[in-house]
């Protein structure tokens, strides 16, 4: 079987993944090696076969702002692939992991030659500009709440078959601050009250939401009372 058949953009698809992954190189990383870089001119594209990595641009007074965390499954480069253009982001490895590094003209035949292949990517990649589209209206309306409150849900899942929500593993302090775009001290101050108000709860190895209808609905507001 196919390695790549694991990856989301591949998984069920009769193709003959063999005779692409002969074309590909197989790189294994660990934690905080740089996979690809600002301004760098490769053109790869990156297949997670395990292990996770963080996805961050970094303004000129050296800012980093983080916009995405990716985990096995996943895929990344596949802008550069397409437009020959020099990478727009860094991507740093969280974790130790394996990638499958494909050839951006391996890339691009595989796509272009396979309709369901490319169907998948136009979804992935219209996914990702309906989430940054989202974030991008929240830098711009909201104050530091409710963008909290936002990027919570969103990193959040069900817990259980109750109305909470959780966060895991439980997410630090300066990682939310840098998807938010404030200060660590700011993140720490809000916890603060959003524990006293019982909307949050740390329990060993999670963050729980136990109020998440409520989160929604102040962020809905807040986004009314800017319409």
């Amino acid at each position: 079987m196919a390695r790549l058949a694991s990856i989301l953009l591949f998984k069920g698809l009769d193709i003959d993944l063999a005779s692409f992954e002969a074309r590909s190189n197989w790189r294994r990383f660990d934690p905080e090696e740089i996979l690809v870089d600002f301004d760098d001119p490769s053109t790869d594209v990156y297949f997670l076969l395990s292990g996770d990595v963080r996805v961050l641009m970094r303004t000129a007074a050296g800012k980093e702002v983080i916009l995405d965390e990716m985990k096995s499954g996943e895929l990344f480069g596949e802008l550069a692939a397409m437009d020959g253009i020099k990478r727009s982001a860094n991507v740093t490895a969280l974790t130790r992991g394996e990638a499958c590094v494909m050839p951006a003209t391996v890339f691009r035949d595989i796509v272009y030659t396979n309709r369901d292949v490319a169907e998948r990517l136009f979804c992935v990649m219209a996914s990702r500009i309906r989430e940054l589209n989202e974030r991008f209206v929240e830098q711009t309306v909201l104050d530091l709440r409710h963008r909290l409150y936002s990027e919570l849900l969103r990193l959040s899942s069900p817990r259980g078959a109750t109305a909470e929500r959780v966060v895991t593993p439980p997410p630090f302090h300066h990682i939310l601050a840098a998807r938010i775009g404030c200060r660590r001290e700011q993140v720490t101050r809000e916890f603060t009250m959003m524990a006293h108000e019982g909307l949050i709860e740390r329990t060993r190895g999670a963050l729980v939401l136990r109020q998440p209808d409520v989160l929604r609905e102040r962020v809905a507001e807040a986004l009314r009372e800017e319409a």
